[in-house]
């Protein structure tokens, strides 16, 4: 996978003062010419990060918000990726239509994205709409980063596999544990931000927190199975604990 900080490697022949260390020994065998492996360089490098600014995200029962998990992931992620004057681009969805900003180089690109993240008004928007954009947008070779919660609909598949199909790809899912258990606390009203519908609930009742927990977790199932079979890496963070530590482990392991 072409990662963060580096790209595909092309190779041509030997010239005299090439770092020997870099001969393409492969090559060299299959043509009987000396040929020595070069890096593209590294300005030409494009990620394009696909940022969820749906209403959810705004959802948090840890030690902060979904939003605020996302919002750090970002910086990491455009900080690796504009490293070297390379390129960073920029899709948001939650607003009713998904927006774009042309990928940009260096602090400057990263400070603007930024920038863009937090003037951004939640909403009820569309992933499929984002890959959508990104699959027009990215005319090359990019990484295509998606940070989000993937709750709603599924109709993304099919962008997604696009998209996937011509970029590497990777999905960095936010979660928060009360999305995975329910807590016994008594009565509540559940909203789900995403539509406005509510529903009361008697979380005293076992039976019905085992099935939220069954559900929540067959949903979790499914979604890595469809990344999966998208040829997307996924790694899952929550909103409670450090999760700078598995995000860079994951990324190092991506660079692989």
């Amino acid at each position: 996978m072409t990662g963060l900080g580096s790209e595909l490697q092309q190779v041509r022949p030997y010239e005299p003062g090439d770092d020997v260390r870099r001969i393409e020994w492969n090559v060299t065998a299959r043509t009987g010419v000396t040929h020595v492996r070069v890096e593209l360089a590294e300005r030409v490098l494009v990620t394009w990060l696909v940022f969820d600014a749906s209403a959810s995200m705004d959802f948090g029962t840890a030690e902060r918000r979904k939003a605020d998990v996302a919002e750090g992931v970002a910086l990491a992620i455009g900080h690796a990726a504009t490293r070297r004057g390379n390129r960073l681009g920029l899709v948001t969805f939650g607003p009713e239509d998904a927006k774009w900003r042309r990928p940009r180089q260096g602090r400057r690109g990263l400070l603007l994205t930024l920038s863009a993240l937090r003037n951004e008004p939640s909403g009820q928007g569309s992933l499929g709409d984002a890959l959508a954009l990104v699959d027009g947008l990215a005319i090359q070779r990019s990484l295509v980063v998606i940070v989000s919660d993937f709750r709603g609909p599924r109709d993304w598949r099919g962008p997604l596999l696009r998209v996937a199909g011509r970029h590497p790809t990777i999905a960095i899912e936010i979660r928060d544990p009360r999305e995975q258990d329910l807590a016994d606390v008594g009565e509540l009203r559940l909203v789900d931000p995403e539509t406005g519908r509510q529903l009361r609930v008697d979380t005293g009742d076992a039976g019905l927190r085992a099935r939220f927990s069954t559900a929540a977790r067959d949903e979790r199932v499914g979604l890595v199975r469809l990344l999966n079979s998208a040829g997307v890496r996924h790694v899952a963070l929550s909103t409670q604990g450090d999760w700078l530590r598995p995000l860079a482990a994951f990324l190092k392991r991506s660079d692989s």
